[in-house]
């Protein structure tokens, strides 16, 4: 049975997370695509793509990723992605694809939305 692709939307403190749930290829990915986009277009430029429930990625589904890193960067903003290390049956799948297209060192990957809405960047000292 097919898992239906999902994408859903909250707030934590200053961050959207958007938590993407199914397969994320070339029929899905524009729907990602789109709540990014509304999403910035909302205002919220710290945003994280909670992609633990991902078990599967194709190009396309990197396109958006990639697409999401470039919009949210001309807004000077922050993006960050959540892939287990274990987890959407054994190893993110999104982590090992990212890996061999050479292309996750482009993303911020946390383990959890914790860690992700953590800020470890403390106050700049001088």
């Amino acid at each position: 049975m097919a898992v239906a692709f999902k994408v859903t939307g909250v707030e934590q403190g200053e961050w959207a997370v958007l938590r993407v749930t199914g397969e994320l290829d070339l029929m899905t990915s524009p729907v990602l695509r789109q709540r990014v986009h509304d999403v910035v277009a909302e205002g919220h430029h710290s945003l994280i793509l909670d992609l633990s429930e991902v078990f599967f990625c194709d190009s396309s589904g990197v396109g958006v990723l990639i697409a999401a890193r470039r919009l949210i960067r001309s807004c000077q903003g922050r993006l960050r992605l959540i892939l287990p290390d274990r987890g959407a049956v054994d190893g993110s799948h999104v982590n090992r694809v990212l890996g061999a297209l050479g292309v996750r060192r482009l993303f911020d990957i946390r383990s959890d939305v914790e860690s992700a809405t953590a800020d470890e960047a403390g106050p700049l000292s001088a």
